[in-house]
């Protein structure tokens, strides 16, 4: 058996030494200032203009897809929606920075990262329409995507889920020697559910290579994050847990495409976990639920909307010469049409048989399975008004 000591590598002192927060100062790395001008001193990410206008595409993308879904759902044709507006750098950043065989698991804010990995408008539609056309067969409520071929998990609601989820897959990964990562993403909401301690600690102690991506966006719903929590932010954690850490302005999409890229360098080159804590803003409102006004001021958010995350890349790319502001109009408003076009087409879409309901966990499905389908399928019936059946028109 071997010996071991765990005190082997504590300093002794002869002193009562209690230490407080605020021992360690982290840092926020920053290449881009509020205004969009590069930070003295800083090191730009070395991107090439193709990657740079897929990026800013990506995220215009997100904006456009957030203002016409969040309006479909006022209007009723969809039953629910996440905006993840002023969140774009983090996710779309991020996602920049990965290989394309890296795993990808979300919370519900990261439409931006499945944007840029390729996820089509129509795909869009048909997942949060619940309709025939969708992969999932409309087992999931809207914004839950997923998508095998992008390396894109499956979305779960439960918060934090995922975080031990990852920890394994990666552990994974590296027991069949790939080349690859998996990417966590989550709230700083989440990092207050215990799984994100259990899943951020067994990434550390089996040294999975796993980037655990926290966008601490300030409030949790409605709960601000000096409620949440005493100690500094969430990277404080990471370094509790023995984790490399790096904290990045969420809202500056060079600083996390250089944040994301050097922890996925560190994460295969040491089989190490890496905790991200993106600092960022939510600008809409935590779901269609939810109404902002009640727990923030309207000063707080134009504060915030002035340190826009596409508006400080453009004047970047414009810097650049890689920006043509009449040719980009022009761009958003077809980008507009498509997507109201494929929102058209995917609510005239047949929504799934009810039968489908309880195929594909069971060879056969159970008595209790079947009895309960007859009786949902009985109550449908009854009501047939209020279950149109095409995706559009949700109650």
């Amino acid at each position: 058996m071997i010996s071991r000591n765990h005190l082997a590598d504590i300093k002794t002192t002869n002193q009562v030494n209690i230490i407080r927060n605020g021992i360690v100062d982290i840092p926020m790395l920053q290449v881009l200032s509020p205004d969009g001008d590069i930070v003295s001193g800083a090191t730009v990410p070395d991107i090439q203009e193709e990657t740079a206008r897929k990026m800013f595409d990506a995220m215009h993308y997100v904006r456009v897809l957030d203002e016409r879904m969040v309006a479909a759902q006022r209007q009723g044709r969809i039953s629910f929606y996440l905006a993840c507006t002023g969140e774009e750098a983090s996710t779309v950043g991020s996602a920049a920075a990965l290989s394309d065989n890296d795993m990808i698991m979300s919370q519900y804010r990261e439409q931006g990262a499945l944007a840029f990995r390729g996820y089509t408008t129509k795909q869009f539609m048909n997942q949060m329409f619940s309709n025939k056309a969708d992969p999932n067969k409309g087992r999931q409520m809207p914004i839950h995507y997923g998508d095998k071929p992008l390396n894109f998990m499956t979305i779960s609601s439960p918060l934090g889920t995922q975080i031990p989820q990852a920890a394994g897959y990666a552990y994974g990964q590296k027991m069949a020697g790939k080349e690859a990562v998996t990417i966590c993403y989550f709230g700083e909401g989440a990092a207050s559910e215990g799984d994100f301690h259990a899943g951020v600690n067994m990434a550390a102690v089996l040294n999975c290579p796993a980037i655990f991506f926290c966008r601490n966006n300030g409030y949790a719903i409605s709960t601000p994050a000096e409620e949440q929590f005493a100690g500094d932010g969430i990277a404080s954690r990471g370094i509790g847990y023995g984790v490399p850490t790096l904290r990045v302005d969420g809202n500056d999409v060079l600083a996390v495409y250089q944040a994301t890229r050097k922890a996925r360098e560190l994460a295969l080159a040491e089989n190490t976990p890496v905790l991200i804590e993106a600092m960022t803003y939510r600008l809409a409102a935590h779901s269609t639920s939810d109404d902002p006004t009640g727990y923030r001021s309207k000063e707080e958010e134009e504060a915030w909307s002035k340190k826009d995350p596409i508006a400080r890349f453009e004047k970047w790319l414009s810097g650049k010469g890689w920006y043509d502001a009449p040719a980009y109009a022009k761009h958003l408003d077809t980008l507009r049409q498509e997507v109201l076009a494929e929102l058209k087409l995917a609510e005239k879409v047949p929504v799934c048989d009810i039968d489908e309901i309880v195929e594909d966990v069971y060879d056969t499905p159970p008595w209790h399975l079947q009895e309960q389908r007859d009786q949902l399928k009985a109550h449908i019936a009854k009501y047939p008004g209020e279950y149109p059946k095409t995706a559009g028109g949700v109650k």
